[in-house]
């Protein structure tokens, strides 16, 4: 029996197990590394290794701004991961794919090749992150709720090069209400680095460094005006200072946090500022002996300190515009992205919002995005942010889940359709409703009248066999029981899109197939229908054009 590989293909770490396991089996950045002290490459991995020197690291990602443009860099990636990691024969084994959003055709076929020509897998599905998010959360939703009774949610994903707020229905993302914010995990954490580098210590080389710092001290600011007050205080009196400390590649090859309590003092102070009004202005000449101690620090420095940069650079993601960016924040780039749905969905949608991707761990970004999204949503409308229980895992939970179902097998693409039919195959979805249609079809009453015989093939030919008979379909669920509740289903539908002061009747024909004939014969039976005529004599003497003249007379029905 083969085994699923799941594959969670993120721009900043790569998710890969087995479908139907709970937790994947290697969670490893998604690029290569060199040391300045090597010349060897360190693949994935690799880099996590703790005798592994990750000061002044060069980096090279496949992936850039969120689309893989280096499919060589992926592939040899991917060959460590699979075959070294998980142990995993990809001759004997399909592989279940998750693939950013809106990605371009040339680049699918370029991952297409990497999957079936290099790597050899046996089969291919490719599925996008919102749609695994919401099966996961389905399966652990209760079924009392409204959002889950009409399978139903906003899923928002802060990835590691930018944010998406994508709807989902029934499984299905709904592609024309994605909105995009150009801000993930990298763009903070280059924020961070030019911030320690600017005030502190030169960091622009230590990625690696400064994405630790990042995830370990930074958190979301409940009001910002006054932490910023807070953080002007000088020593231990600040609530937010702390101490990393750089690694010095002997006693230590990793940085870390010097005092975990003191990092963690923020989390006592009070939701909403109210207590730090009107505090006192700090003076100024502690400012700049601060700011002097620092200065005499700098030469032989091997950590640095963080006060208001904590909290301010997970701000970027709520007011982009303080960057320069001329982009809508988190909160209001969610409300489009509901609005650009169905108005029935607006209520379901704004009570279930799940926050999925690293850049959700901060600490109270959940709270902070319900306070900031709470004045933009109708007031009957209610608010639910859901955070997942492990948002990196999250996206990577869903594909073992869908890959553990009993049709996972009949949704892939095998090689050998692919080497048939090529890239474009690997991209359709196979839906089961086509089949369900027919199926409907060939159970209706009419579905004999509506078959062509072998005896009138053999006196027609080819042609009667290629009409087009499916509208008797149609015709019969008028005409026959479906008719009594065709019409109150559609008035349904119609009567909010029109004005109160119209009124709204639909009449269905007595025989919807027999109805266009019948109007042509009692045109044929009216007194002018001969003059209404063109003669062939007129047609061989002034051509087909004058055929095409409409010559109805006014007032002759």
């Amino acid at each position: 029996m083969s085994s699923v590989v799941v594959l969670d293909n993120g721009g900043g770490l790569i998710k890969a197990g087995f479908g139907g396991d709970r937790d994947p089996v290697a969670v490893v950045p998604n690029c290569l590394g060199r040391p300045t002290s090597s010349k060897k490459w360190l693949v994935a991995d690799q880099l996590l290794a703790a005798e592994s020197d990750i000061t002044s690291v060069s980096i090279r990602r496949p992936f850039d701004r969120g689309y893989l443009i280096n499919p060589d860099l992926q592939k040899e990636i991917w060959d460590r991961v699979i075959r070294t990691l998980l142990r995993a024969d990809p001759s004997t084994s399909s592989l279940l794919l998750v693939e950013p959003l809106f990605n371009p055709p040339s680049i699918q076929r370029a991952t297409d090749e990497v999957v079936f020509e290099d790597l050899g897998f046996q089969s291919l599905f490719v599925a996008d992150t919102p749609s695994l998010v919401h099966l996961y959360e389905a399966s652990r939703r209760p079924v009392d709720g409204l959002a889950a009774m009409a399978q139903c949610s906003l899923v928002v994903d802060c990835g590691f090069s930018f944010t998406h707020a994508a709807p989902v229905v029934q499984n299905f993302t709904l592609n024309y209400g994605v909105k995009r914010l150009d801000l993930g995990g990298k763009a903070l954490t280059n924020y961070l680095k030019e911030l320690v580098s600017y005030r502190s210590i030169n960091l622009m080389d230590e990625t690696l460094i400064i994405d630790d710092a990042k995830e370990k001290l930074c958190f979301v600011s409940l009001d910002v005006l006054n932490d910023l007050q807070l953080a002007r205080k000088p020593g231990k009196d600040n609530p937010f200072r702390c101490t990393y400390v750089l690694p010095d590649g002997i006693t230590h090859t990793r940085g870390f946090v010097k005092d975990i309590d003191e990092a963690q003092r923020f989390l006592s102070l009070p939701d909403g500022c109210s207590t730090t009004l009107g505090m006192p202005v700090v003076d100024s000449r502690a400012d700049t002996e601060k700011t002097e101690d620092r200065k005499r620090m700098d030469m032989n420095k091997s950590e640095f300190n963080l006060t208001n940069e904590r909290f301010l650079v997970p701000e970027m993601m709520f007011c982009p515009a303080d960057l320069g960016m001329n982009q809508a924040g988190l909160a209001e780039c969610i409300v489009r992205s509901v609005h650009a749905c169905h108005p029935y969905l607006h209520p379901v949608l704004f009570e279930s919002i799940v926050l999925t991707g690293g850049s959700t761990l901060f600490p109270r970004f959940a709270a902070r995005l319900e306070r900031e999204l709470r004045p933009l949503v109708r007031d009957d409308y209610r608010v639910k942010i859901t955070s997942q229980e492990d948002p990196i895992k999250g996206v990577w939970r869903g594909g073992s889940l869908l890959a553990s179902s009993p049709d996972f097998e009949s949704m892939c693409i095998s090689k050998s359709e692919y080497e048939e039919l090529g890239s474009t195959r690997c991209r359709r979805r196979p839906i089961k409703g086509v089949w369900r249609g027919g199926s409907l079809l060939a159970s209706s009453p009419d579905f004999e009248s509506m078959c062509i015989s072998k005896s009138e093939y053999e006196e027609l030919g080819s042609t009667r066999c290629r009409r087009r008979k499916s509208f008797q379909m149609v015709g019969s669920c008028h005409t026959h029981s479906d008719r009594s509740t065709l019409n109150p289903c559609r008035e349904r539908e119609l009567r909010p899109l029109v004005r109160d002061d119209y009124r709204v009747k639909i009449t269905s024909q007595e025989d919807p197939i027999k109805g266009v004939w019948r109007g042509g014969s009692l045109l044929a039976s009216s007194p002018d229908f001969e003059s209404m005529c063109i003669s062939k004599s007129e047609y061989e003497e002034l051509g087909s054009t004058r055929c095409r003249r409409r010559l109805r007379k006014s007032g002759s029905f």
